[in-house]
């Protein structure tokens, strides 16, 4: 990629002593050059696609759908994913312009970097470690889950010990969830075309499982339950303390289950099922062409996800009256209701593909953003080195992989996705804001994708994470608080002394 070098601008940026020093692009993309910290581009726009759709498509096709149904916007839940759709699609524009204008590693810490400084970088890296780790053990539990069920199913048992902290009292471990990281570890130091290869089977799978589900469920829809599509405005009992919204907290509001509001308050829930597609971004380095695949596997996978999740909620909605469905698996619940749980298995069988390949590519996302740090010098850089074979970053990939399968052993599901959500809509506001400065500040830069009505578009989007972010539980935000305290000691004590930026002798 060809770009001219900024006018005054320099190699590394403004502000050099300072906390707002940037790393130019010419800079980023310089360093992906190095032999020993270079990734190989293998990936095609539609290994890309399917990457953002393996990590969107997990169990909330079959478990969320049901549940908003019956709590908030009744079958007018169709719309509610329409609605979070929209709102990811502002973000998704913001990423698809980054990631096709900054080609690198690390996602929203590298458009960061480039364009409001390195503290906002680290502080935007440091959530994405957290973000990262935290959704890939959560998700292995849920794979174990799944799993003990089927085996439950066929008449085996693993021991109580092996099973998981939610099974047994005393000293337990998960071996199935940390067995699951270990093995993901394994493909990805292999290789990104295996992981890729592997990826793809099982998406497949998974996209046929959801495929049969929703044209075996259009046989079973009954005109009358979708009556009313907007069920009449009520209001829910009211939450109190830090597990009340932040919103309701600073407003007295109470939140509204129906009615058009109802709707809203639904995408507010069902838009953590679209969570994923901005990991398609990390991978920008070891795209084959990133100025034309990346806006492409991004915007792409989304709307895919965006018509399936619709597909399904207009199914569970029409085969069972929303009042009747069950919270924890509504879609197998419903077939069950019409006299055909053979289906209600294939779901299961659907949601254990699914979170393998969604366990995969948040691992994926996790070490590319901790490759990323470490090659500027904010993590120690023996972690940037990639391996002389496979050309991945087997020093990180081993340690996160290590790491979260430790987690995922000896931790419950409860309380740990909402930290997940305020990470990845606090970097949808960050990248959104990057957008915006970058034009401003390097207007030269060739960009093959441009996110259109800049900066109202990437405005739109700060907003709607915001008010996303405001309806999570105020706990949420508190636990948020400590782990970025944490990460500013961090980077005080040992990323800031630490920076090549830094170091390198600004060029006049």
């Amino acid at each position: 990629m060809s770009v001219r070098e900024p006018s005054g601008g320099g190699a590394g940026g403004r502000g050099r002593g300072g906390l707002l020093r940037t790393k130019s692009v010419e800079q980023s993309i310089q360093d992906t050059e190095e032999p020993e910290h270079a990734l190989t581009r293998t990936l095609s726009a539609l290994d890309l696609t399917v990457f953002g759709v393996g990590v969107i498509i997990g169990t909330g096709i079959f478990v969320l759908t049901g549940a908003v149904a019956k709590q908030q916007a009744g079958p007018a839940t169709a719309l509610a994913f329409v609605a979070a759709g929209i709102a990811c699609a502002l973000a998704a524009l913001c990423y698809a312009e980054f990631a096709s204008t900054v080609p690198v590693a690390g996602s929203a810490y590298t458009f960061s970097y480039a364009s409001l400084g390195e503290l906002p970088a680290w502080i935007i890296g440091w959530d994405l470690v957290l973000e990262f780790a935290l959704a890939t053990a959560v998700v292995a539990v849920g794979w174990s889950g799944y799993v003990r069920s089927l085996l439950d199913n066929a008449g085996w048992q693993l021991p109580a010990v092996l099973s998981g902290p939610d099974v047994a009292h005393g000293f337990t471990f998960d071996i199935l969830a940390a067995l699951l990281v270990l093995l993901l570890t394994g493909i990805l130091v292999l290789g990104m075309k295996l992981s890729a290869r592997v990826t793809t089977v099982v998406v497949a799978v998974k996209v046929t499982v959801v495929l049969l589900v929703i044209i075996a469920g259009s046989f079973f829809i009954k005109a009358e339950n979708y009556h009313p599509f907007i069920p009449e405005p009520r209001v829910t009992a009211a939450t109190s303390g830090l597990k009340a919204p932040l919103i309701q907290l600073m407003s007295g509001y109470q939140p509204t289950a129906y009615g058009v509001q109802g709707i809203f308050t639904a995408a507010a829930v069902v838009f953590f099922a679209f969570i994923g597609f901005d990991i398609v971004a990390t991978t920008a380095e070891e795209t084959r062409n990133p100025q034309r695949d990346m806006p492409r596997g991004i915007l792409g996978s989304l709307l895919i996800c965006t018509v399936l999740y619709v597909a399904v909620s207009v199914v569970v909605t029409g085969m069972q009256k929303y009042t009747q469905l069950s919270v924890d698996a509504p879609l197998a619940d419903a077939f069950k209701a019409t006299g055909h749980p053979f289906y209600a298995g294939l779901i299961s069988f659907g949601a254990v593909i699914g979170l393998t390949t969604v366990c995969l590519i948040l691992l994926l996302g996790q070490t590319r953003v901790f490759f990323a740090m470490s090659r500027d010098g904010l993590l120690p850089r023996v972690f940037s080195k990639v391996h002389p074979k496979y050309a991945t970053p087997y020093r990180s990939t081993i340690l996160l992989g290590v790491v979260i399968a430790v987690v995922a052993g000896f931790t419950s599901i409860s309380q740990l996705a909402a930290l997940v959500n305020i990470g990845t809509l606090f970097a949808f506001v960050v990248v959104a804001l990057g957008v915006i400065v970058l034009r401003r500040t390097r207007p030269d830069l060739p960009r093959a994708f441009r996110a259109p009505w800049v900066p109202v578009l990437p405005i739109a989007s700060v907003a709607a994470s915001l008010w996303l972010m405001l309806n999570l539980p105020a706990e949420t935000w508190v636990r948020f608080a400590v782990w970025m305290a944490i990460g500013f000691v961090v980077y005080f004590l040992y990323g800031r002394g630490h920076s090549r930026l830094a170091a390198r002798p600004e060029r006049r």
